[in-house]
């Protein structure tokens, strides 16, 4: 079953790898609420995500080779993320001395390789909604955001 999700994965990364992340489980990021300025609007993000995709580099071959090989000697784990919701988003992944964005488009996947055995702040918007959370990161983390 894990090899199927992963060779699932491992296409999707293929054929997006221009623009495109693994995890565990699905999760629908929680409705902004009246009046809350410190989470930025759809346009906002929609800005971001086009100045971040004209620069931004995945990490396609370091990700591949997490997840096709036994890397359990590897100090780094993939971070998979899949965006099927209809709107661009940008998903922060912000840990002890590590900290980038990665653009992820409307029914994408993004991702990004990081430290293992370390807490990672999770965070982005999308469409409406704002996604945060927390996760301790020791081997390949993969989640679905949908609206």
């Amino acid at each position: 079953m894990k090899g199927k999700i992963i060779f699932g994965i491992c296409i999707s990364i293929l054929l997006d790898s221009c623009s495109t992340t693994y995890s565990t489980g699905t999760s629908s990021p929680s409705k902004n609420s009246p009046g809350t300025t410190s989470t930025p609007s759809v346009s906002q993000t929609e800005q971001e995500y086009n100045a971040l995709i004209k620069t931004y580099k995945p990490e396609t071959a370091d990700v591949l080779t997490d997840l096709f090989n036994d890397s359990s000697n590897s100090p780094k784990t993939s971070i998979t993320v899949t965006n099927k919701s209809r709107c661009n988003m940008v998903l922060t992944i912000t840990g002890k001395n590590y900290s980038k964005k990665i653009p992820i488009g409307a029914g994408k996947i993004g991702y990004a390789m990081v430290l293992k055995n370390q807490n990672y702040n999770l965070s982005g918007m999308v469409c409406n909604s704002v996604y945060k959370k927390t996760q301790f990161i020791s081997s390949s983390y993969s989640i679905t955001l949908s609206n």
